[in-house]
């Protein structure tokens, strides 16, 4: 296994950990001054970083392979909650059923909204950023990087805040309504939208490190075919 290999192995372990995760801890939200989100805004920014960083150096099949890889950890993770749930709760356990039902339980939803979105997203970033890097001829990595997680969240921000709150009854006792799931959209998005313009210096250094440290040669677009 040369070095190359090795890096990609690597870059796909912290990207699944990111993105599991990310589904796991997402259940609780945070209020930040005025702006309610989920905590599991916080690894996604890993997943776009290291998405693109992937695509850039291995290409479209080798992003779309650790993609589907992450969803497939992503559903057996979710597996693994769903049968510990279910096993007969023992009688010395620091959890009881209910406060571990009610944890996990409330994930179930959030998995499968999250894994939808996903899947989604993930596949229109890729295509995006294949198309741009086409369109400048392997120029300009900023472009590509933020245009494409900022045309790809809009779908993913939507789908999961609608597959995960769609109907469901609140803390404060009341149900999620349509405006309330666009003003979660309109917040998830707007944080998106920073992340992706902060994010090209981060991609950038990870870009060097990959070329000058491991001697990694981005593809081409005509070897990214």
């Amino acid at each position: 296994m040369d070095i190359r290999q090795k890096i990609y192995i690597c870059l796909v372990c912290a990207f699944v950990t990111a993105l599991v995760v990310a589904d796991i801890i997402g259940g609780k939200f945070v209020s930040l001054g005025p702006i309610t989100l989920p905590v599991g805004m916080i690894p996604f920014p890993i997943t776009f970083l290291l998405t693109d960083l992937i695509n850039e150096y291995y290409g479209k099949r080798a992003a779309r392979r650790a993609t589907y890889l992450g969803l497939v950890m992503a559903g057996f993770a979710f597996l693994m909650i769903l049968l510990a749930r279910h096993l007969p709760v023992s009688p010395k356990s620091p959890l009881s059923q209910g406060v571990y039902d009610q944890v996990f339980g409330a994930s179930n939803r959030l998995y499968i909204a999250s894994l939808s979105a996903y899947l989604v997203g993930q596949l229109l970033d890729i295509f995006v950023f294949t198309q741009l890097k086409k369109l400048t001829a392997g120029k300009h990595l900023w472009l590509r990087a933020t245009g494409s997680t900022l045309i790809s969240q809009v779908i993913d921000s939507f789908m999961v805040a609608y597959l995960q709150l769609n109907g469901v009854v609140l803390a404060d006792g009341t149900t999620a309504t349509f405006g309330f799931i666009l003003q979660i959209v309109a917040t998830g998005y707007t944080i998106k939208f920073f992340i992706a313009i902060g994010l090209p210096p981060l991609i950038y250094a990870g870009h060097e490190v990959l070329h000058y440290l491991f001697k990694l040669k981005p593809l081409t677009v005509s070897e990214d075919q």
